[in-house]
């Protein structure tokens, strides 16, 4: 039996309308036993994003980024967050966004981009899918400072570890943003042997 075989819509609701899209629904679904159940849900809608690590194999080094995230820091952590260059779709192919994204946020022109692998980060409450991809970059591709667009907010510092470094920043919670933890473990099997 398909979902749609298993649910039964009965309305959805706009909440918010503001950053992104805050929508509750009302539906009812037909358990393994085959009753139905009444449930509300709420889904947060902000679009399909995409997330690239960029790798020198040579040098074993690693870009990250460290922001401000004010959901993160509403829940307890007093630091700029580490991650990969990373951003929402906004209507282009995933392909095409990463690279606009890793420029905007790291100043590098990704020389090759690979596509590794897709999820959906926190299926629970999101609706995004991020796509993620690797991309080889070597110093002579910095062409721009990088740092972030500044009408969105964006304030970015772009950091280069090795890649031993930047797993021991995980073992330490120092990386604790979960699209760049599968990233750098990806890197560790696939591409840093």
């Amino acid at each position: 039996m398909s979902v749609e075989d298993r649910l039964r819509v009965e309305k959805v609701e706009l909440l918010s309308d503001n950053w992104y899209v805050l929508r509750k629904a009302t539906f009812d679904w037909r358990r393994r036993d085959g009753t139905w159940q009444r449930q509300e849900r709420e889904a947060y809608d902000r679009g399909n994003g995409a997330a690239i690590l960029l790798y020198d194999e040579e040098r074993r080094t690693v870009v990250l980024v460290k922001q401000f995230r004010y959901p993160v820091y509403t829940n307890g952590w007093n630091d700029l967050l580490i991650e990969v260059p990373a951003g929402v779709l906004d209507n282009a192919g995933p392909e095409e966004r990463i690279r606009a994204e890793a420029e905007e946020e790291s100043g590098f022109r990704v020389r090759d981009v690979r596509r590794v692998f897709e999820a959906y980060m926190s299926p629970g409450s999101v609706t995004e899918k991020l796509y993620f991809f690797v991309g080889r970059y070597r110093p002579e591709d910095r062409v721009a400072e990088g740092g972030g667009l500044h009408e969105d907010g964006e304030d970015i510092e772009m950091i280069e570890p090795t890649i031993d470094e930047a797993l021991a920043m995980i073992e330490r919670g120092e990386i604790c943003d979960g699209k760049t933890i599968m990233l750098l473990q990806y890197a560790a099997l696939h591409l840093f042997r």
